[in-house]
């Protein structure tokens, strides 16, 4: 039974270098992550991609009270992923920020096409075990590892394809030891031998 998965969190348009929420460099992440993609698809595990997908009128952006300016809004081409981001067609897509009235930074807030969450998605197909990466660390990444950890699953925070906004210094590398305290490990590619590690 499929016991592991990999999530990646956010990698969209509009949070790499152009979009309006630039995560610095973030495209520099996109070849280690496909990699990823390339080793968990050769062990025929699930690949989950999150999404924001906000609707143009939300308290998540700054114009309405919220911290950020207007990002990843519905059938936008910021809200799609980056195109170098190589997901396989069978890749599970699930999205958060619909509700204009929740910031929704989590993946776990997230619901595929046919609205199950991710939660149950991932429980349905046996997985116990999620390494997880993308944009941006200190956000939606540190969300999702946390919720992953309260809903009882095993986490791995893959830190070489996770950077941060950083609006204060330094607040990846405290979202990455927070993650660490909560009770997930952290792996690079050179780290993860194939088959996966359980």
């Amino acid at each position: 039974m499929e016991t592991r998965a990999l999530v990646i969190v956010d990698v969209q348009n509009d949070f790499c270098p152009g979009g309006t929420l630039s995560v610095p460099e973030a495209d520099r992440i996109i070849s280690t992550l496909n990699e990823y993609i390339r080793r968990f698809k050769a062990a025929g595990l699930p690949i989950y991609a999150t999404r924001d997908w906000h609707p143009s009128v939300t308290k998540h952006f700054a114009e309405h009270g919220g911290v950020w300016p207007p990002h990843c809004v519905q059938q936008t081409a910021g809200a799609e992923f980056h195109p170098d981001l190589s997901l396989p067609d069978d890749a599970i897509i699930v999205s958060k920020g619909m509700d204009p009235n929740e910031d929704s930074y989590s993946g776990f807030h997230a619901f595929d096409d046919g609205g199950t969450d991710l939660a149950t998605s991932l429980r349905s197909r046996g997985i116990q075990h999620i390494f997880v990466g993308g944009l941006a660390t200190d956000y939606c990444v540190k969300w999702t590892v946390l919720d992953a950890l309260k809903a009882d699953f095993r986490v791995t925070a893959l830190i070489d394809i996770s950077l941060g906004v950083n609006l204060q210094p330094h607040d990846s590398e405290r979202a990455i030891q927070e993650m660490v305290a909560a009770g997930a490990s952290v792996a690079t590619l050179n780290q993860m031998l194939m088959p996966v590690p359980s």
